[in-house]
């Protein structure tokens, strides 16, 4: 139920809704204020343009990303690494059944190079988020193995988050004395990752992949596309987890 309700408040903070569902009470509004509500659906039809344009998302990206891409020879250091599930390609017609996204292959490629450079033990975990037919650290497991010819030493397949993933992660690699651990996630989730496995006392090294790609700034630059958009809401998406999490420490600290 808490993660139904964590997806559900996300989409209705996160743009495009977030800001669609202002511009509409804005409208509304202005039946009885009308210099206000027009003002508010303004102000949301703006920040959707800006937000929606290349140049805002991916600064807003460099926001969240690490600035150091990750050094294969400071990762050698760990004694495992783990790889955190992104999502599932449902009903994939030319697999067969369910498989990994495109989100977790890119991580799944990183933490296969990483494993045959440094030969250190792999841990994939993602758990069943959206009903999946299989676990995503199943997946994982499949197209390492298939697709890499690389091993899987252990499999966390109850989590439904990264908060949850570092907790579950915790109690397994702890049994095989593992706590200094290189962490492969997207460059824009490695800040927030990082914070949870290390409060779930992890010596995390960042491993991040699938940094943004900025390019040069052209016209083009200035005007709305999906891309733009994608990069503003994950940004959003980061910020809010991070928030999120913070908030939650303190429940429970003060509980």
């Amino acid at each position: 139920m808490e993660f139904w309700t964590t997806k559900l408040a996300g989409v209705l903070l996160m743009p495009p809704l977030g800001l669609l569902l202002l511009a509409a009470l804005g409208l509304l509004m202005a039946r009885r204020w009308r210099r206000l509500g027009l003002g508010i659906t303004a102000l949301s039809v703006a920040s959707l343009w800006l937000l929606s344009t290349p140049m805002v998302g991916s600064n807003l990206m460099a926001l969240v990303e690490p600035r150091q891409t990750p050094d294969v020879n400071v990762l050698k250091n760990a004694q495992a690494i783990v790889v955190l599930g992104g999502g599932t390609y449902f009903d994939a017609p030319e697999y067969g059944g369910d498989t990994v996204g495109s989100v977790t292959l890119e991580r799944l490629r990183w933490g296969a190079r990483l494993h045959r450079e440094t030969g250190l033990p792999v841990l994939v975990t993602g758990g069943l988020p959206f009903g999946n037919a299989t676990s995503e650290a199943a997946q994982m497991k499949d197209a390492l193995a298939r697709d890499f010819q690389v091993p899987v030493k252990w499999l966390e397949e109850r989590s439904d988050n990264t908060l949850e993933s570092a907790l579950f992660s915790r109690e397994i690699l702890t049994q095989d004395g593992v706590t200094r651990i290189a962490l492969v996630t997207h460059a824009s989730h490695m800040r927030r990752a990082h914070r949870v496995y290390e409060q779930a006392g992890f010596t995390v090294l960042d491993a991040p992949t699938a940094f943004s790609n900025r390019g040069p700034t052209t016209a083009l630059s200035f005007l709305p596309n999906a891309h733009g958009l994608l990069q503003s809401r994950i940004f959003c998406h980061e910020t809010l987890g991070l928030g999120w999490y913070h908030v939650r420490r303190m429940l429970h600290v003060k509980d």
